[in-house]
């Protein structure tokens, strides 16, 4: 039983080490932002649960006595800490899927509540009957599993609530699988859990579950580091050259294919008069209600910077027509947010696009394309209209 206890102390400790080493590296990255943290906060209640569990299997293997007290106070602790797990998890899923006043006192008592339920619930069992939780033998009953898992299910059905409905009105290919995989992914770990309760009671299973998937979730999330523009959240240039060849060049429905040029008029003037950050916040409000219409048109679309105060968004209607209302929909909403921003100066955007059509035809050929018809749009914008910015 030593070597039993030797060996799983050892799988846990790796598994401590790799999550200490991602946390530390969180820790001290730049810019740290509220999925993040959330993340980070996962990272330290899995942490403790992996101590948790090589305690509970010291006590197992006779390392530390197994008497009623020991036996109950880590059973408690596991307890507390797999509900932890799964609450914080919940907590990063609702950062990263925007759920709505997710920081207000009420919202955050009601998604704790049911921890609290089940603790009071637990810790009177273990007072006025503790032999419903432990056997005469020092060994767990059903009713003591049964509080194991009663929360984290909850958890765990809320998290597919968010994940899933997200996932659904995903557009994009990619972000939709990542929505898919992270509301799988608790599911995912307690199937690593009963395989190890089930079929392999003396091999760590759950640790090793626990860190492959979240090396893999952290390794998408730097991915998306890498692909995404830091300062208006949208795909790069990178990003686009990966849509074009996974998805335009592999199309098989009858949609069409357009490629929209856009950029900000007069955007040299709100950088001068105003300064740079403020340009900045600019380019952050452009891009808020590009995403704000891509996301609520039913035309499938990629939306990326492509450099400057320039914007590129790839649309597949099976109409041309279709395109003029999305473009008069994001001037709308660019008027309409500098209006809720209170913005010192107006902005507005030219836009030119054209079709890419296949064959001899070159993604290259028609961004060009599109990028002139732009140039013609900022010439009649600048010939009949007044100044955006002042």
């Amino acid at each position: 039983m030593s070597d039993y206890f030797i060996y799983y102390l050892e799988s846990n400790l790796v598994c401590l080490i790799i999550f200490s080493i991602l946390l530390i590296r969180d820790i001290f990255s730049g810019d740290r932002q509220e999925k993040q943290i959330k993340f980070d906060h996962a990272l330290v209640a899995f942490m403790l649960y992996f101590i948790s569990d090589v305690v509970w299997s010291a006590i197992i293997a006779g390392v530390i006595p197994k008497t009623f007290t020991s036996v109950v106070a880590a059973n408690f602790v596991n307890y507390v800490l797999m509900a932890g797990v799964t609450y914080m998890w919940l907590r990063f899923v609702m950062a990263y899927e925007q759920v709505p006043h997710r920081e207000r006192p009420i919202n955050k008592f009601a998604v704790l509540f049911p921890f609290i339920l089940a603790t009071i619930a637990l810790i009177a069992v273990y007072i006025f009957a503790p032999s419903v939780l432990i056997n005469e033998d020092l060994t767990t009953t059903m009713v003591l599993n049964v509080f194991l898992i009663a929360v984290p299910e909850v958890y765990i059905v809320a998290v597919l609530f968010y994940t899933l409905r997200k996932a659904k009105v995903e557009p994009n290919r990619e972000h939709k699988k990542n929505h898919i995989y992270i509301g799988m992914f608790p599911l995912i770990v307690v199937g690593g859990g009963m395989l190890q309760v089930l079929v392999l009671p003396r091999t760590p299973v759950y640790c090793f579950s626990c860190t492959i998937l979240m090396l893999i979730l952290y390794i998408k999330s730097m991915e998306k580091q890498i692909s995404v523009d830091p300062l208006t959240g949208l795909n790069n240039r990178g990003q686009l050259a990966k849509y074009i060849s996974q998805e335009v060049n592999n199309r098989k429905d009858r949609r069409r294919t357009f490629v929209v040029m856009l950029d900000v008029n007069d955007f040299k003037l709100v950088n001068d008069t105003y300064g740079h950050a403020e340009g900045d916040r600019a380019l952050a409000l452009i891009a808020a209600a590009l995403k704000k219409v891509t996301k609520e048109t039913a035309i499938p679309s990629f939306l990326g910077r492509y450099g400057g105060d320039e914007f590129i968004l790839i649309l597949h209607p099976y109409a041309e027509s279709e395109l003029d209302a999305v473009i008069v929909s994001i001037r709308e909403e660019i008027d309409a947010m500098c209006l809720r921003e209170t913005t010192p100066y107006e902005l507005s955007i030219g836009a030119g696009y054209d079709e890419y059509l296949g064959g001899h035809d070159t993604m290259q050929n028609c961004f060009q394309r599109a990028d002139y018809k732009l140039y013609i749009d900022k010439q009649y914008v600048k010939l009949n209209a007044p100044k955006k910015a002042s």
